[in-house]
């Protein structure tokens, strides 16, 4: 799998991820906006239409859709971030590219090495299959320090992270 990609926007710190799929635009599109199916691989699955300007709530905060073109854009804000699917056909598939601008670059490693894991059940969701969250994140940890590294950052906040909730589910 791809690693994301750290990048700056409008001076804002923001990770990229880039897929290809075997599967068509159209297929991809459902995975990306369908709650039920945003449900079975992606952290939350908002609960939207979704259309441009449409408010949603999730866990108590509220987001935004800022962009829907289906079936080739979908963005939103969240909590303060920004986040955009874009999908476009290629060769006998789809290109994804997902990204998710943010605020605090001393997180981008933590933050990659999770959309890392979730992006990581996509593949095999569009296929039929399950991953459930916790066999995606199994490799976490040095995938975290993977990402540290190449970006440059402090990987001791993404290891705090990591320890408090390996305690919590202890």
């Amino acid at each position: 799998m791809t690693d994301g990609t750290l990048l700056t926007i409008d001076g804002r710190p923001a990770l990229r991820f880039e897929r290809v799929l075997p599967h068509s635009v159209h297929r991809v599109w459902q995975a990306v906006s369908v709650p039920a199916e945003l449900a079975l691989w992606f952290p939350a699955a908002a609960p939207w239409t979704p259309a441009t300007g449409e408010h949603f709530e999730v866990g108590g905060m509220t987001g935004q859709v800022t962009e829907a073109r289906p079936p080739h854009r979908l963005a939103w804000t969240f909590a303060g971030a920004e986040y955009s699917f874009d999908l476009a056909e290629h060769d006998d598939g789809c290109r994804l590219v997902f990204v998710h601008v943010f605020d605090d670059r001393s997180a981008a490693a933590q933050t990659a090495a999770g959309w890392h894991s979730y992006l990581s059940r996509l593949q095999p969701h569009l296929a039929g299959e399950r991953v459930s969250e916790d066999a995606a994140h199994r490799g976490w940890a040095q995938t975290h320090e993977r990402y540290a590294e190449a970006f440059g950052v402090d990987p001791a906040p993404g290891r705090h992270f990591a320890e408090q909730l390996r305690t919590e589910q202890a």
